[in-house]
């Protein structure tokens, strides 16, 4: 956002308000145009992608309005005519999409924009840029959910990319299955539970460990998470116990072969009669390492980079392509870059047994697929002339995603390389 104004029509590239400017001059710009938000193909790895984001757009195409602060600063680049034009500028277009939580797999319609060529291009921007990013960051750390299982797992990954992406990254974790996230502003903004106890330097202050751990548990009580590897990690769990007695919350360890001192730390906890003190494993951590982890005694993970400039980043391959102009398909014919022409439904089919099948795709100016027991179709409305369609609740797409996976065939689920869990077909009508 501009940052005095709360403005988001500067999050843009300047060659879409000059396609604006050309379009307004020549009378094209207010021929009804419809652009879809599509993935070609999944990033290597993935076996399908995560919705995330949908409502963050919709906020930012409701503050995208161009100030008198915004007109100035575009001055120099547009003309009197486009200048006036934009002053006066609102969304009053329709936006329909794949809810957040849903999956997504290659050619998957997940967003798509009708209104005029003057209202729909110049948010190509500002929208891709969001769900790039979410759902990049959503589709990695499901990857991580899975491989947790039933453990616990919080994102921490604040201190690892943009203040502003830090708090979209929770929130798209969150989606994802995540149980809490350390940022203060996720939990601000969007009612995240938060967690957090203390760092290595809060044990380097104290003249010793155990001066740092009582006076961390003096502060907030003996359900705190102590991080033990500060010096030695025996020692530090031994003196951990001492100072606190056997009903501590747990202990967490930031560094070295985790698997290994994982398991001793759970046998020296267990003997000092500390059983139910939990054994929490953070740094680096990414799907892959929480995976080899699945034998040992770990009850928490802790994911931070892996998750905001690793697994997730940098895209999730999503572009945003005209493809209809006053009900005429119309289509892109580049090489490896081409796209399908006309607005577009779509439906997940499923087995009788609930295993999803494929993702059927078609024009909604064509034949509607017949139905079948299962199908379930997929965009949803998001905006109507430019107002905003009552959305649903992120526990609403955590509990959709939750479902969605459980839809999948098992195969679909792997780390490994392989193809998309669900095949795209395009409707033969199509």
């Amino acid at each position: 956002m501009h940052p005095s104004s709360g403005s988001t029509a500067l999050l843009t590239d300047q060659y879409e308000l000059t396609m604006l400017q050309a379009a307004l001059a020549d009378g094209s710009a207010s021929r009804r145009c419809t652009f879809e938000v599509f993935a070609r193909r999944l990033p290597n790895g993935r076996r399908y992608g995560v919705v995330a984001g949908t409502a963050r757009v919709l906020d930012a195409v409701e503050n995208f309005r161009f100030t008198p602060e915004v007109l100035t600063h575009l001055q120099p680049i547009l003309d009197a005519e486009t200048l006036d034009h934009l002053a006066r500028w609102r969304f009053d277009g329709d936006i329909d999409g794949y809810p957040e939580g849903e999956l997504f797999f290659p050619d998957s319609p997940v967003l798509s924009v009708t209104g005029s060529f003057g209202s729909a291009v110049i948010l190509e921007t500002v929208i891709l840029s969001i769900l790039n990013h979410d759902c990049a960051i959503a589709s990695a750390a499901a990857r991580m959910r899975s491989a947790a299982a039933d453990r616990t797992i919080i994102e921490m990954g604040s201190r690892r990319t943009h203040e502003e992406a830090a708090v979209a990254a929770s929130r798209a974790a969150y989606i994802a299955g995540f149980t809490a996230t350390s940022n203060l502003g996720a939990g601000f903004r969007y009612g995240i539970p938060t967690a957090g106890t203390a760092a290595h330097a809060f044990t380097l202050l104290h003249d010793t460990e155990a001066a740092a751990f009582a006076a961390q548990v003096e502060s907030l009580g003996k359900e705190t998470t102590l991080l033990v590897d500060t010096y030695d990690i025996t020692r530090g769990i031994a003196t951990a116990i001492e100072v606190v007695g056997p009903n501590l919350g747990a202990i967490r360890i930031d560094s070295g072969d985790l698997g290994v001192l994982a398991r001793a730390a759970r046998d020296q906890l267990d003997a000092l009669g500390a059983v139910d003190t939990k054994v929490v494993l953070s740094g680096d951590l990414d799907e892959y390492a929480i995976a080899a982890l699945r034998a040992e005694p770990v009850d928490v993970y802790g994911v931070g980079t892996a998750l905001v400039t690793g697994s997730g980043a940098p895209t999730a391959g999503m572009v945003y392509k005209m493809v209809e102009v006053d009900g005429r398909p119309v289509a892109k014919r580049s090489l490896n870059k081409q796209s399908t022409g006309g607005a577009k439904g779509a439906i997940r089919r499923h087995r009788s047994t609930g295993t999803a099948t494929e993702e059927l795709v078609y024009l909604l100016s064509g034949p509607v697929p017949e139905p079948l027991d299962g199908d379930r179709t997929l965009p949803v409305p998001l905006m109507r002339s430019g107002v905003r369609v009552d959305g649903q609740s992120l526990q609403d797409a955590r509990d959709r995603l939750t479902q969605g996976l459980v839809s999948l065939p098992w195969e679909g689920l792997k780390l490994s390389q392989g193809d998309p869990a669900l095949p795209t077909v395009i409707h033969p009508h199509s």
